[in-house]
């Protein structure tokens, strides 16, 4: 498992960029994001090196934020890879709330960053499964 942290933004020019300056400004490293928006407002998801001073950041720089549990999970960088995992996940009547992708530690793997609706019944079916899941300090050290 893994702290994820959501800030919640106006869709109004320069906040994007507001928000990864305070963050690289106090030497936070972004290692994932994804940004989900309506007309009205955007959700940024990030994972970083150091989640709890940077929520702690964020909310001294006036941003809504909120923290979320999530789990990364590796997955073949091949046709199908996502697919297998998410089948071994329906098998397991796993709700996914959402997930994000990025580029894994080789070049024959992905990282899955997902929210779903019970987290230890996740880890439990990724390790009877044998998924491999990206323990919190390997991914906010990649």
């Amino acid at each position: 498992m893994a702290k994820q942290i959501s800030v919640f933004l106006e869709n109004k020019a320069g906040r994007l960029s507001h928000v990864t300056r305070v963050l690289g400004d106090a030497g936070i490293n972004i290692r994932a994001l994804s940004i989900a928006d309506t007309s009205d407002f955007g959700i940024l998801r990030i994972i970083v090196n150091d989640p709890a001073r940077a929520y702690r950041i964020l909310k001294d720089a006036s941003f809504t934020v909120s923290e979320t549990e999530v789990i990364a999970v590796q997955v073949s960088d091949t046709p199908g890879g996502l697919a297998a995992v998410l089948e071994q996940m329906s098998e397991s009547n796993l709700n996914i709330e959402y997930l994000y992708a990025f580029l894994g530690t080789s070049e024959n793997d992905a990282l899955v960053v997902f929210k779903v609706e019970d987290i230890d019944k996740a880890c439990a079916t990724f390790k009877e499964k044998g998924i491999k899941f990206i323990d919190e300090k390997q991914l906010y050290e990649l």
